[in-house]
């Protein structure tokens, strides 16, 4: 149906309504969600050997710099246990010369220098064995970073292998974890640039760094990870707080991105009604809706069509003089 009204002789201003041009234009859809500030990843790190804590340099919250001694056990037993077994590799080396000189005087036979020259590497692979041990006693910095968690105290008794202390590095760690629709997760991609806004910082600029593969079982949800730039936003102290992302996707659909404003009606088909400006006459055509949001609708278009002349504002006080079908 084509509505036809009051021929506009004069300029639109005069007439009391709004004209705007809108040309086609790629469909953009801003995504905005609430998130929280989190470590990308984190570290355990305990102690190769079993033993009693006896210095902790550090605590949580706390920044270290990299071979920074975060910790250590009592060594006296274990190195008693490399001393030992030191000595005993040196005895070993002795016995090779001794069945060495007794072979001269065929008083020794080949297979007691075997049984000598094996003894010699098996001591010597305890020895390294107990070198290691008593240089793992010690909790050594990795990289530069900050204490998230400590699960131990001075005094008490460590185990082999039981975190004491969970660390997490400073560089290109922060990231904000974000949820995101099965409608939404097509629209964003890897690396995409992404605006974050703290609230104790302001805005920050990051990307989407982790794209999950399936949606979570509870609330078939896709969880993102967007990363923040190393810049002095990101400190320790914003990770656990909220920070709200804004994310434009650009689709490769067009469309003519009107103000809601100008919409006249809806037909019983669903299409939109617009009041539309065609060779000095105002006309009410009907369009596909693409999208409608509270501020605009959508209007389906191809990339290369015409500019439209839609009336925003003062479309309801023009006058209908005649319709046709």
């Amino acid at each position: 149906m084509l509505l036809l009204l009051t021929p506009t002789a004069h300029s639109a201003s005069e007439e009391g309504y709004q004209l705007t041009q809108i040309s086609p234009t790629a469909y953009t859809q801003t995504i905005e969600r609430t998130g929280k500030v989190d470590f990308s990843r984190v570290v355990n790190l305990s102690f190769k050997t079993a033993g009693f804590l006896t210095e902790l340099n550090i605590d949580e919250g706390d920044v270290f710099e990299p071979e920074q001694l975060l910790a250590a056990l009592d060594i006296s037993e274990l190195q008693a246990e490399k001393n030992a077994s030191y000595a005993r590799l040196l005895q070993a080396k002795r016995n090779i010369k001794r069945v060495k000189s007794l072979m001269k005087k065929n008083l020794s036979s080949q297979r007691e220098l075997d049984d000598a020259l094996t003894s010699v590497e098996t001591t010597r692979s305890a020895y390294r064995v107990a070198y290691y041990n008593l240089e793992k006693a010690q909790i050594v910095a990795p990289f530069k970073g900050v204490v998230v968690e400590r699960y131990t105290d001075l005094g008490e008794l460590q185990s082999s292998g039981v975190p004491a202390l969970q660390v997490a590095n400073l560089a290109n760690n922060i990231i904000v974890k974000v949820a995101l629709t099965a409608e939404e997760i097509s629209l964003v991609h890897l690396h995409q640039q992404v605006k974050i806004h703290l609230a104790s910082s302001g805005l920050a600029d990051g990307k989407i760094s982790k794209i999950p593969a399936i949606a979570d079982s509870r609330n078939h949800l896709f969880t993102i990870e967007v990363s923040l730039d190393d810049t002095g936003f990101t400190k320790p102290l914003i990770v656990g707080q909220l920070a709200r992302i804004r994310i434009n996707s650009q689709s490769q659909d067009f469309v003519y991105k009107v103000p809601i404003a100008a919409l006249n009606a809806v037909n019983e088909q669903g299409q939109a009604l617009i009041t539309v400006e065609k060779d000095n006459r105002l006309e009410q055509q009907a369009y596909t809706m693409y999208k409608l949001d509270n501020d605009f609708i959508y209007l389906i278009a191809q990339q290369h069509a015409i500019a439209l002349d839609i009336v925003t504002q003062g479309w309801n006080k023009l006058p209908l003089i005649s319709t046709k079908k």
